[in-house]
């Protein structure tokens, strides 16, 4: 699995760090740090992290998982 997070696009919600704190986490108040090639046992909860983000700053990449902005529908 592979993520790529648009830091530009990244506000600093940080619904990825509650939902997937193993991958995302807060550097500070507005720095977010992430695993760009997580193990895939972590795809479930990366995905629902994608899927929260309120920008859609999240890409993820890998097998059984949708490229591009994850959407909820």
């Amino acid at each position: 699995m592979r993520i790529v997070v648009d830091l530009n696009r990244c506000q600093g919600y940080a619904q990825c760090c509650f939902l997937a704190p193993d991958v995302f986490r807060m550097q500070g108040e507005e720095a977010l740090v992430y695993l760009p090639n997580p193990e895939d046992d972590h795809a479930a909860e990366v995905r629902r992290a994608a899927v929260a983000c309120p920008v859609q700053a999240i890409l993820v990449e890998g097998p059984g998982l949708v490229e591009g902005p994850v959407s909820a529908a």
